[in-house]
This record gives structure tokens, C-alpha cells and sequence, in this order.
């Protein structure tokens, strides 16, 4: 397998990789040159088959629209800002899933043994009642979290909707396009109304939570077995198969208790990052995080195993140290909003602005977002549930890559919301050609980005997996997974970057919302169930099937940025429309 994945980097790699790029401009023009491998081009002739057949030379149009065409360009400034930007993101991510990556390994390593079916200490289930005791804190921490992840997206949702504003109207500013500051105005409004949407959805996950946290878990666990189903020789079996999922249930329903507070801390912090960020602010921010990682890291040494004469709560002790961890995080970042910033200059007060001059706009650009992000929430925990029925071997694998994975994307995730931002500020000074150039720049940086992200998930898949202490039947399953994550992220890195970036931040958020449910729920949904449920396909080719869209969606975002239909106006809420 890994032979097979390295043979197809290694098509997309060298000098293949400019045939690779060319494949996406093949149909504006036809192309000939001397390529070389460090992306320089000698000889370069750029015409159409009849400027072929004429001998006539370029237009100057024909020559400007190719420049538009290069994925790759000599703009020092260009690169330079993207990476002012992304870096911090990046890092912010990173430490994100540091956090994360601290309750799933400190979890895995749990091996309590007290609470485990006899039938499994004579190897009924084929594992120690070690393994399978840190497999159950995994699976239901990971599960548990995937609940929480549908929160995180709407928030993500509500923080980029509002960012699309931000950035635009920021824009306005620096050009000085700000009379009668309605720039301002329009700036303070977006938070204000960010904020209250954010309260009321944390409100409502945590009610839910606080009500159901079992029925939650039962939607993504394994269901039980009739063992009158089943024949004699597999009672034994069954009966311990059944007590390892209410057991996967009754973790992850204690985890999800103590994680309903959580909700309005993430959920402020996470939203007000990404405002910040918008204007510039990126660095407080991360130095925040850094803080958040410290404490979540004594957090759950403490809680999870009962250090410095705490009580020895496991799971719940994870959940316990990610809450003090939110709020160590909330409080500084919204603190920082309310009293420090000076760039938007929001304070407690605006909380109750009117915003009813903004609302249609902010309806019009930032709901799409959240819709769609929240759709796409709903068919990635539809995803988890697929996965979660194939059993705790495959949910566990599952949760060991997808931290991985983070932390291969992290820079990729930066450079989306630099995409997003460097967009609506450049559409905000109202240079739509700039605007286009840029755009093909951040296409080639989705490409380049996703080999170096599937070079990374290839180099450390070894040591990861095998840093957990899981049976050899869940490794097997994670390192296939491993392998089809390295083919998926050269295409997600690439169609990310477009949509949650630029096509974002051009405003272009309604055709967003449509094609991004559209691939995952028509595409890649059924396509896993079929491999999963019906071919019974291994878990390469499931995984494959499941993240269908994100290869479909790469190829739908270059005919997009193409078109540049995605450029719309936004308004200040005024009857005089932004550019």
C-alpha cells in the first residue's frame, strides 16, 4: 500500500507536477514550453490554435489572462502578508490540536482494568483488558468529540460569515473609504450580532448535551446484538462485544457531561479569534493558546490519572481539563476584545447596539456560511456515524489518524483564513484585478501545500500509530487510513483553500453553500455506505469513498475561480453599496 501511495506522489512530484498544474488551464489555451523542475519556464509560447496557425502574436488581453493563469508568480508582497497572516493561524491550529491530541493520548493510555467483562481475560475478544480498556476512553472520547465538532463548525460558520464582513469593511478603512464612518459602524455591528448568535447556539448544544448525553453517544456506538441472533459458539463473544459498546457509551456520555459549560467558552474564544485575525490581530491570540495548551496539559495530568491528590476521573477528567482550558482561553481573547482592541473598538456596551440597518446584509453574506458550514457539520458527524458503526477497531483507528491529519493541515488551515482575509481586503480597496491574480496564487498554494501535507502524513504515520497502546487489528485499520489520507489532503488542501478562503471572501457564499452540501451529501455519503455496507471494502477504500467530495470539489473550485462570478458586492447596510 504505502508503495502504491508513494508512486502516486511521486507521479504528481518533479516534472510531472507541472503537467499535473497544466492540467487545470488546458482548456483556456494551449500551452507549450521548456519546463524546469524549480518552476521556471524557458521559451515560453502561450497562444490559442489559430494564433498557432496565423503566426500572429498574443493580444494583450490573451497575455494578461495567462498571467492571471500562473499558480506560481514572483509577488514578494504577496507571499509576505499570506504568510504574516497564516503563520500565527497556523500555529494557533497546531497548538488547537495539541489540545486535542492530549486528551486522546493521555485517554488511550488509561488501562484501567477494573470495569471490564471477565469474558475478556480469556481472550474472547482477543485483547488485554488493557488495550481494551483505553480503547473504550478512545472511541468514546473521540465520539464524544464528534458531537462537539458539529458546535465547533457552526462556530466556525459564525466567526468566517462574520469575518467575510470584517475584512471588507477593514479594507474600506485603509483605503479611507469610511464617510460618515459607516465602515465603522458596519464593523461593530458584525460582532455585535456574531456574539449573540454565538450565545444562542452554545445555549441550545448545551441544553442538549445536559439532557441527553447517552442518546447522543447511542447515535455514533456500535448497536447491541441479539444473542439469540446468533449462533452458540458466538454468545460468548456477543456478550462481550455488547458490554465493550455500553461500556464506549457510558464514557462518552460522562465526558460529554462535564463538557456542557464548555460550549460558551469555545464558542466566544473561537469566534473572536477569527475577528481579530481579520483585522491583523493574529498574534495576541496564539500567545493565548500557547497559555491554554499549558494548562490543559496539568489539567489532565491532574484529572485524568489522579496526580497531585486529585480524584482519578479518566474521561471525565479529560472533559474537566479542556473546560478549564476554555476558559483560561475565553476569558483573555473576549477580555482583550472588550477592553484592548483598538481597531474595531467593540466594548461591553455594543452588545446591545441596533443592528437592524446591518441585519439584511449580515442575512445575506454570514448566514450562508453558517448554514453551510452546519450542513456540513451534520454530513461529517453522518460520516462519524458510518464509521462508529463499523466498530470500536475502525472508530479508534479513526481517532489516532484524524490527529494526525490536523496537524499535517494546520498550515493549510492558516493559509484559508489568510485567503479569506487578504480577499476581502483587497476587494475593499476595490481592485478586482489584483483580487483575481491573487486568487490563482492561492490555488497554487492548495496544491503545493497538500503534497507537503500528504509527505508528512507518509513520513510519521509509523511512529504515531504505533505510539498507542491499541491492539494490532486497530493499528492495521489506522494505518490504512493513513495511507488514504495522504491521496484525499492534495485535493483538500487545494478545493479548502479556495472555498473556506477566497471564494469566501469574495463573497461569493450562497453557490458555497450550495455545492458544498451538494458533494458531500449526493457523492461522498453514499459512495461510503455502499463501500462499507454493501461491498464491504477495506478501510482504505472506504475512507476513500467517504472523502469523495474533496477530490470532485477541487476540480468545481478551479471553474469557479475561473468564472469570477464569485466576486460580489457588500454592502456598509446603507443604500450605497461597498465594492
Amino acid at each position: 500500500m504505502n508503495l502504491m501511495i508513494s508512486s502516486a506522489c511521486n507521479r504528481v512530484t518533479g516534472t510531472h507536477f507541472g503537467g499535473f498544474l497544466l492540467l487545470f488551464t488546458s482548456d483556456f489555451t494551449k500551452i507549450s514550453m521548456d519546463f524546469n523542475p524549480s518552476f521556471g519556464y524557458n521559451n515560453l509560447d502561450v497562444r490559442s490554435g489559430k494564433e498557432r496557425a496565423g503566426g500572429q502574436g498574443l493580444s494583450t488581453n490573451r497575455r494578461f489572462d495567462f498571467e492571471y493563469m500562473k499558480l506560481f508568480q514572483k509577488d514578494k508582497s504577496f507571499y509576505k502578508k499570506v504568510l504574516i497572516l497564516a503563520l500565527p493561524i497556523a500555529l494557533q491550529s497546531l497548538i488547537a490540536v495539541g489540545v486535542n491530541m492530549l486528551d486522546t493520548i493521555m485517554v488511550g493510555k488509561i488501562g484501567s482494568v477494573g470495569n471490564v467483562y471477565d469474558a475478556v481475560t480469556k481472550g474472547v475478544l482477543g485483547k488485554t483488558p488493557a488495550e481494551l480498556a483505553s480503547e473504550q476512553s478512545l472511541s468514546a472520547v473521540s465520539l464524544s468529540n464528534t458531537f462537539i465538532g458539529i458546535y465547533h463548525i457552526f462556530c466556525m460558520g459564525l466567526g468566517m460569515g462574520a469575518s467575510v464582513l470584517v475584512s471588507r469593511y477593514w479594507g474600506m478603512k485603509l483605503k479611507g473609504d469610511d464617510e460618515g464612518g459607516r465602515a465603522t459602524t458596519a464593523l461593530k455591528q458584525t460582532v455585535c450580532l456574531m456574539l449573540r448568535l454565538t450565545l444562542i447556539l452554545a445555549a441550545l448544544f448545551a441544553i442538549t448535551t445536559f439532557l441527553m448525553p447517552e442518546t447522543i453517544m447511542k447515535m455514533y456506538a456500535k448497536k447491541q446484538v441479539d444473542i439469540s441472533t446468533v449462533s452458540a459458539e458466538e454468545v460468548e463473544k456477543t456478550i462481550a462485544e455488547n458490554f465493550n459498546n455500553r461500556e464506549i457509551i457510558r464514557r462518552g456520555a460522562d465526558y460529554l457531561r462535564y463538557s456542557v459549560i464548555t460550549y460558551f467558552f469555545l464558542g466566544a474564544s473561537l469566534t473572536v479569534t477569527i475577528v481579530l485575525r481579520s483585522v491583523g490581530q493574529a498574534l495576541f491570540p496564539l500567545f493565548v493558546s500557547i497559555g491554554a495548551l499549558i494548562v490543559n496539559l496539568l489539567a489532565n495530568y491532574t484529572f485524568i490519572f489522579g496526580n497531585f491528590g486529585a480524584p482519578r476521573m479518566e474521561t471525565k477528567g479529560a472533559a474537566l481539563g479542556t473546560l478549564i482550558a476554555r476558559i483560561f482561553e475565553a476569558v483573555l481573547i473576549v477580555g482583550y476584545l472588550f477592553v484592548k482592541d483598538q481597531r474595531i473598538r467593540f466594548r461591553v456596551r455594543d452588545l446591545f447596539m441596533k443592528t437592524k440597518s446591518l441585519l439584511r446584509e449580515y442575512i445575506r453574506i454570514s448566514i450562508p456560511v453558517l448554514i453551510s458550514d452546519g450542513i456540513l457539520a451534520l454530513g461529517n458527524n453522518s460520516v462519524a456515524m458510518v464509521i462508529g458503526k463499523l466498530g470500536s477497531e475502525f472508530t479508534s483507528a479513526n481517532a489516532i489518524t484524524a490527529v494526525t491529519q490536523q496537524m499535517s493541515t494546520v498550515g493549510i488551515q492558516g493559509v484559508c483564513q489568510a485567503g479569506a482575509i487578504v480577499t476581502g481586503q483587497t476587494l475593499g480597496t476595490g481592485d478586482k484585478e489584483k483580487t483575481m491574480k491573487q486568487g490563482w496564487m492561492f490555488f497554487g498554494l492548495g496544491l503545493a501545500l497538500g503534497l507537503v501535507a500528504a509527505l508528512i502524513i507518509l513520513i510519521i504515520q509509523y511512529p504515531v500509530v504505533n505510539s498507542y497502546d491499541v491492539a494490532g487489528t486497530t493499528k492495521d485499520i489506522a494505518f490504512q487510513l493513513m495511507s488514504a489520507i495522504s491521496i484525499i489532503l492534495i485535493f483538500q488542501a487545494t478545493n479548502s483553500i479556495m472555498t473556506k478562503g477566497v471564494l469566501r471572501g469574495g463573497g461569493d457564499t450562497k453557490m458555497l453553500m450550495l455545492m458544498d452540501n451538494i458533494f458531500l451529501w449526493a457523492i461522498a455519503l453514499p459512495l461510503g455506505i455502499i463501500a462499507g455496507f454493501v461491498l464491504h471494502l477495506n478501510a482504505f477504500w472506504i475512507y476513500i469513498c467517504l472523502k469523495s467530495d474533496q477530490i470532485v470539489k477541487a476540480v468545481w473550485c478551479y471553474f469557479r475561480l475561473k468564472s469570477e462570478k464569485w466576486i460580489k458586492k457588500i454592502s456598509t447596510g446603507t443604500h450605497e453599496p461597498a465594492k
